[in-house]
């Protein structure tokens, strides 16, 4: 039986609780980041959607902990973290790496019985279908420093300083490994619609790249390219919350 849910707990930041929202958003970060970025994200959707930053190990507040190494390992512990919060109807939404993870997650929770109601996959091409190793988990500190920074996934100077730099890039190459290694059969599905989103001017995925995810889907799949690169739903967060309460189905804020 689950239990009831508590304010947060190490995997699960719940920055603007939303008790009456009729639906939970589950956010997965991308490679190299944190629950953080939801902030904005939860006290926009609040009251109308209660969301819950997931908490990977390793940074911020559980950077005391050993990092995870795989996307199976991400997806394990959010599975049980979330057995407390499935007395609801709840979605997932993942970023990049995040994204390869919510799938994973995904399927674990149906096959549980409680899948999600939809799937937003964000930044993200489907998976390869065999073992793959990748390279960019492979590069030395500076390289990484210039594959991040090119991106725009870190604020500006952040990696410039030695101290933060010392203790960013280790998550981000972790993250990166996770996330070059992790591959799925094509007979891996879910049953749930999915919806994908992706940046018109993304450098590491395309939109045909990302449409890939209708293969791993047995439900609805739909589309959506919006404008900017890798890191668009910064830039364009209103857009991206429209889509997505769109598809959940609940009345957006006037702030999405």
């Amino acid at each position: 039986m689950r239990g009831r849910p508590t304010a947060e707990d190490s995997w699960i930041r719940r920055f603007s609780p939303a008790p009456d929202a009729t639906h939970r958003l589950v956010c997965l970060p991308h490679a190299g980041g944190a629950a953080g970025a939801f902030l904005p994200w939860s006290r926009t959707l609040s009251p109308h959607v209660d969301v819950l930053a997931v908490q990977y190990p390793g940074r911020q507040n559980r950077h005391a902990e050993a990092l995870l190494g795989s996307v199976h390992e991400l997806a394990d512990g959010i599975v049980q973290a979330l057995e407390p919060w499935r007395d609801r109807p709840y979605s997932l939404f993942g970023h990049s790496m995040g994204a390869s993870v919510a799938f994973e997650a995904a399927r674990a929770l149906e096959a549980d019985g409680t899948g999600p109601a939809v799937l937003v996959l964000s930044g993200r091409g489907a998976p390869p279908p065999a073992p793959t190793t990748g390279w960019r988990h492979l590069l030395d500190d500076d390289a990484i420093k210039r594959e991040v920074e090119q991106l725009g996934g870190t604020p500006p100077g952040v990696l410039a300083d030695p101290e933060l730099a010392q203790v960013v890039l280790p998550i981000v190459r972790n993250d990166y490994r996770a996330a070059e290694t992790y591959w799925a059969p094509p007979e891996a599905v879910v049953r749930c619609p999915v919806v994908g989103l992706v940046g018109s001017d993304d450098p590491l995925v395309s939109p045909e790249q990302a449409r890939e995810w209708r293969r791993h889907t047995s439900g609805a799949f739909v589309l959506h390219v919006l404008p900017g690169d890798h890191f668009f739903l910064d830039r364009h967060r209103a857009a991206v919350l429209s889509r997505i309460v769109e598809h959940l189905g609940v009345s957006a804020t006037e702030g999405a």
